[in-house]
């Protein structure tokens, strides 16, 4: 009963075996280097670098992608594993050069995942490559078994990766994104449908399910390791892509929720969205398959059919309004499909939106260097993560030397596993860390005590390996550490036997790393990736602001294009997505006022591609001579960025917001401006309405932030 209990607790962990399927890849591979190299060969050094290669590389790398590209990326990172080594080896000759390289190269590793996050999950086992070669022995000459080991162990887990029990392909962000794109097309569908017949189509289950899709394209809500946070052309096409969805699901419910109550004949908003959803939809299907990419030329032509529409003849001020939101729609889809195009590796022409797709027209090294120059910043959270984690692995090589530790490469290990990026979760580690160690220490002793024949760890080597990586994993933490230093007494008793003295040496490096970890935790940046990111939010949403008003004075003729301001909230973005991504991997302080994030960051992230749509359409200066309709552009305008400037202030102390901007209905506002332009044409009334178009749509994502009580909930 109790065998059945366990085995059905563990399949509730892990329903679908991911995790007792790579314990049982990195059991097998482990044990037959480990028996061929130690028994076969003859050689512990060798026997020693096969296994903890093994170990470093399928425990410790969380890759993304299914097996073949796993397999890959472990295959190409082999001259890097190599001169990690090599490294190590050539500096443990002396306890502070050690210390030194460790400072260096752990900054350096850890640092280098803010241009892809392929780093980020190997960057734990470049540590460990690292560490295990730099301690006593000083041995230069050993230098080709230990390559050759390493080599062996990632070889030969690549091939296993790929032909034992391959994991079943997990959803990508770009199907995620696929299945978003095409729910929101449905709803494009059903808008026409309801904008051509009124009635109650556009509110049926298609809405609720575009939002449920396109919520689950936040970068928080997909692991680091599947999001698409590199620095290269491809990911960042994915993030835009993803931001024009959510304001064309935005747009369009804006659209079906101000649909005609009677039929209007040859509306023109009705037509140009069929069009809009025919590309996204093609988009889409060119993100999963190499299906041709969409061709924007009919939408194209429906956008240019649209846009006379909205200037001809009497002003309709009513159907100005739609057809203006359905062209900033339409705008957006363009950006979406020029998105997806980039994504899938093809050249574009993005003349259109020259700062938006500006990273299209530089190679992957630039941009990767960019971003880690954009990094290097004093509210970088990755800047601090990657500092707090040199320096405690350096302090910790230190005292490993100092102290004479035999096995003190278990001492960074522990720090290793207790640090995290915040003091609250360091000190929530460290309990599991601590207590799983004495329960393997005490079981470790009573092993060594008891059992005196090697044949007999020789023989339990395999079921070690399981239960430390599979069956301890699905445990827990404290279960985890526990059969993890049994197993690694198993395997150094076979290497070099010190009888009960190994789980005592255990015992006191564990601890000893425990407390440099808290320690380092403790003192630097202790309040982790939250406090950054509120700093880097509250300056992108004040420069979010500012671009605003710079924008309306544009048109109005008071000022150039503010191409100064989009250039700062495109710089700014980038640290906020990334502290945005570590937030959620922290633990949050239930007492402090928890923001909604996905709406308070999308509130600058469509400005910038709005903005260029709206002053490509409507030149800078095309609202000017009209004094009094300028004021009221401008007294919105000012409401606005004083919005921005309250949300950043309340991210920044975490007080509440003043009140967000309710949009105001576009009919009314336009026929309270009119009389205030005089006699003009219909172009000036055009203008005037695509900019309280492009206002009003700022205000509506403010104030979804803090939804009121009595308006409908949008998700």
């Amino acid at each position: 009963m109790l065998g059945t209990s366990l085995l059905g607790r563990l399949r509730r962990r892990d329903p679908g075996d991911a995790v007792l399927r790579r314990a049982a890849r990195l059991t097998l591979v482990a044990s037959v280097l480990f028996y061929a190299c130690r028994y076969g060969v003859g050689s512990p050094l060798l026997a020693t670098y096969a296994l903890f290669g093994t170990i470093a590389a399928g425990a410790f790398a969380q890759l993304p992608g299914p097996a073949s590209q796993r397999a890959r990326i472990l295959v190409t990172s082999l001259p890097a594993v190599w001169a990690l080594i090599a490294a190590g080896t050539l500096l443990a000759w002396n306890t502070w050069a050690a210390a030194g390289g460790m400072l260096v190269i752990g900054f350096v590793v850890a640092f280098a995942g803010v241009g892809n996050p392929r780093l980020v999950g190997l960057a734990s086992a470049f540590q460990l490559f690292y560490i295990l070669a730099s301690f006593p022995p000083y041995q230069p000459d050993s230098l080709p078994q230990r390559l050759g080991g390493v080599t062996l162990a990632i070889v030969l887990l690549a091939a296993a990766e790929v032909v034992l029990w391959p994991d079943p392909v997990s959803v990508s962000y770009r199907q995620l994104l696929a299945r978003a794109a095409d729910s929101v097309a449905a709803f494009l569908d059903a808008t026409a449908d309801a904008m051509a017949a009124p009635g109650p189509g556009a509110r049926d289950g298609r809405r609720e399910r575009a939002y449920d899709l396109v919520a689950l394209l936040g970068l928080g809500r997909n692991s680091p390791e599947s999001a698409p946070t590199a620095a290269g052309a491809q990911d960042r096409a994915l993030r835009t892509s993803a931001a024009a969805l959510r304001e064309v699901l935005a747009t369009a419910d804006r659209l079906a929720t101000d649909a005609p109550s009677t039929p209007i004949p040859d509306l023109a908003a009705a037509r140009l969205l069929r069009p809009c959803a025919d590309a996204i939809r093609a988009a889409s299907r060119s993100l999963l398959s190499d299906a041709p990419q969409a061709d924007l030329r009919d939408l194209d032509a429906a956008i240019g059919a649209a846009e006379p529409s909205v200037g001809s003849g009497p002003p309709d001020v009513p159907r100005m309004c739609r057809d203006a939101t359905a062209l900033a729609l339409a705008d957006q889809v363009r950006i979406f499909a020029l998105g997806t195009r980039i994504a899938a590796g093809a050249r574009v022409d993005v003349d259109a939106y020259p700062r938006l797709f500006e990273y299209a027209r530089h190679g992957a090294w630039t941009l990767y260097w960019r971003q880690f120059g954009a990094h290097l910043a004093p509210r970088s959270a990755h800047l601090h993560s990657a500092l707090r984690l040199a320096v405690a692995l350096a302090v910790a090589r230190v005292a490993a030397g100092v102290l004479h530790l035999n096995h003190g490469f278990w001492v960074l290990l522990a720090t290793l596993t207790v640090l995290r990026t915040s003091a609250a979760d360091t000190r929530t580690a460290l309990r599991p860390a601590v207590l799983g160690t004495i329960a393997g220490v005490v079981a470790s002793g009573l092993l060594v005590l008891v059992v005196q024949e090697p044949v007999v760890y020789a023989v339990v080597l395999p079921v070690s390996l399981l239960l430390a990586f599979g069956v301890g994993r699905l445990l827990g933490p404290v279960w985890q550490q526990a059969l993890f230093t049994l197993l690694l007494t198993v395997v150094f008793t076979q290497l070099s036997p010190e009888g009960w003295r190994l789980a005592e040496a255990r015992l006191v490096d564990v601890g000893l790393g425990a407390v440099i970890g808290v320690l380092a935790g403790v003192a630097m940046w202790p309040r982790g990736a939250g406090h950054d990111l509120r700093h880097n939010a509250a300056r992108y949403l004040a420069a979010s602001g500012t671009a605003v008003e710079r924008t309306v004075e544009a048109v109005l003729g008071d000022g150039r294009p503010p191409e100064h301001d989009f250039d700062q909230v495109g710089r700014r973005v980038i640290l906020v997505d990334s502290s945005y991504c570590q937030y959620h991997s922290e633990r949050h302080d239930p007492r402090r006022v928890q923001l909604n994030w996905d709406a308070a960051l999308s509130a600058g992230h469509h400005l910038v591609p709005g903005a260029e749509s709206l002053l490509r359409r409507n030149p800078p200066g095309c609202l000017a001579g009209w004094p009094a309709a300028a004021a009221l552009l401008r007294d919105t305008a000012g409401h606005l960025r004083s919005a921005y400037d309250d949300l950043a202030g309340e991210v920044t102390n975490g007080r509440a917001a003043g009140p967000m901007p309710v949009p105001i209905d576009c009919v009314d506002e336009v026929d309270r401006l009119r009389p205030l332009l005089g006699d003009v044409d219909s172009a000036a009334v055009r203008h005037l309405v695509e900019v309280d178009r492009w206002l009003a749509g700022l205000a509506d994502s403010l104030s979804r932030i803090h939804p009121d009580a009595d308006a409908p909930r949008r998700p």
